[in-house]
């Protein structure tokens, strides 16, 4: 159920919808209510437009939030963070990060982000 949910949040969010959700729920169960105010806990974490599409696609309803840490660390690499704030964000060891990455098929590789926008050839 968690792959098939990742896959459903991550098409109605968005990447940065979704790893925010992740981020900030990631791991708890989530009561998506019937309507939502500014002061709202997913209205802060997702947006006002991410937080409805929840809300349209699933209420009422409770939901069972992945942790979605493989997608948060490539995420996190894509934006250009270190193996030991990835570590601290995901509430893991460096170490851990390096086994997370060695063990993808397509690891994202450490500093590509930041180089890629210095080389662009425009």
């Amino acid at each position: 159920m968690s792959e098939k949910l990742t896959a459903e949040l991550m098409t109605l969010l968005g990447e940065d919808a979704f790893v925010a959700l992740t981020q900030n729920f990631g791991g708890r169960r989530l009561y998506v209510p019937k309507s939502i105010a500014p002061d709202h806990d997913l209205w802060r974490a997702l947006g006002e437009p991410a937080a409805r599409r929840l809300i349209a696609r699933y209420m009422p309803a409770v939901l069972r939030i992945p942790l979605a840490r493989d997608i948060r660390a490539r995420y996190y690499r894509a934006h250009g963070r270190s193996h030991g704030q990835i570590a601290s964000m995901l509430g893991l060891t460096e170490t851990a990060i390096d086994k997370l990455f060695a063990r993808m098929d397509n690891p994202p590789i450490k500093g590509s982000a930041a180089q890629l926008s210095l080389f662009s050839q425009d």
